[in-house]
């Protein structure tokens, strides 16, 4: 495992604009399934205080979804609309905060129809508008920030592939106008925050369906996409990838998180098995669990500003004092990713 020393750029400061960042690391978002009825109770709050009291840069939450019939499928994901949940909400902020933490909600919606193309436009201008008010209530409850949900298939995400868009209209077709949905997204969100508030975009290639799947197959493919998506007002942008390592691109040895960053100039999030032996799909198809992994590999990418900021999965659901003992050498105290310590101390 990597000696204190090594991991120095882990935990160098972090500023964008208003934001401010104790060190580099972030907490991925997790669904936990743990809000009955949609609403985060005082155990969310322990849960995410826990890992601000133990360094964690920036916590992204657990998906939260918008006020849409169709925005989840899934039992006790919790909302980010109306009173109760987001007094919830409340709570968990004044935690975080008061643990010296910064947080931002992952803003979601499922996409639960399957493809995209069943919508009519009043239904996704009111789409985009549950967006928006939701990105609202974050700054308005004291969030850091916002997190929108573009990735593995979800909803955002099949406005961007073209497997599950087929539409004809202004949402479909090229590649650039696929992304016309997520800008308005991030436009309406951008509208209802301000200019200083963050907005973080997560983007993947793979989607739960198909880990093989590409949006993009080259750089230049990538510029293309990406460029509606910063004009639009996307701060940051969280690459999300199954393994780090990998290179995204034949040729360059930038893995997806490097190429967004040298493509559009904006700080990136990388994340993909950080800080576990292998790729984490393969420990739910085993049902087993994984050693903690070396971070040689991710800290000469971080020191060469491949990328800014690093975002872990399951070895920080597992242990949540996983960035304190990286921080101060305690690595021979780092609790494994396991079925049972996730069940343990979640």
């Amino acid at each position: 495992m990597t000696n204190t020393q090594a991991v120095q750029s882990l935990f160098r400061p972090f500023t964008l604009g208003k934001l401010s960042l104790s060190n580099r690391t972030v907490m991925a978002p997790m669904t936990r399934q743990k809000s009955p009825n949609g609403v985060p109770g005082s155990d969310v709050a322990a849960y995410y205080r826990r890992r601000a009291e133990n360094g964690v840069g920036l916590i992204i939450t657990e998906g939260t979804v918008i006020n849409d019939a169709d925005s989840s499928n899934q039992k006790d994901v919790p909302f980010f609309y109306g009173e109760e949940a987001l007094n919830g909400w409340a709570n968990v902020v004044s935690e975080v905060h008061d643990a010296g933490g910064k947080i931002a909600p992952q803003i979601w919606h499922m996409g639960a129809r399957g493809n995209v193309n069943e919508y009519t436009e009043e239904e996704i201008a009111h789409i985009v508008q549950e967006f928006a008010n939701s990105a609202a209530s974050a700054k308005r409850l004291g969030f850091d920030g916002i997190e929108l949900h573009g990735a593995h298939g979800y909803l955002i995400d099949q406005f961007f592939w073209a497997k599950t868009n087929q539409r004809t209209d202004r949402y479909g077709g090229s590649l650039i106008a696929r992304t016309t949905f997520a800008a308005e997204v991030v436009k309406a969100c951008r509208e209802a925050v301000g200019p200083d508030f963050p907005i973080i975009l997560r983007i993947s290639q793979w989607k739960g369906i198909d880990y093989s799947a590409k949006l993009v197959e080259t750089a230049e493919e990538l510029k293309q996409f990406l460029e509606p998506l910063v004009n639009a007002g996307v701060d940051i942008f969280h690459c999300s990838t199954r393994r780090f390592w990998e290179p995204e691109f034949e040729g360059s040895d930038l893995n997806f998180a490097g190429w967004v960053k040298q493509l559009t100039g904006k700080p990136t999030i990388t994340v993909g098995s950080v800080g576990l032996e292998g790729d984490v799909t393969t420990f739910f198809s085993a049902g087993s669990g994984s050693g903690n992994a070396s971070l040689d590999g991710l800290i000469p990418k971080l020191e060469n500003q491949e990328f800014d900021l690093v975002a872990i999965g399951r070895a920080l659901l597992a242990d949540p004092a996983w960035v304190s003992k990286i921080r101060d050498g305690r690595v021979e105290e780092l609790i494994p990713f396991s079925p049972q310590s996730v069940q343990t101390l979640y």
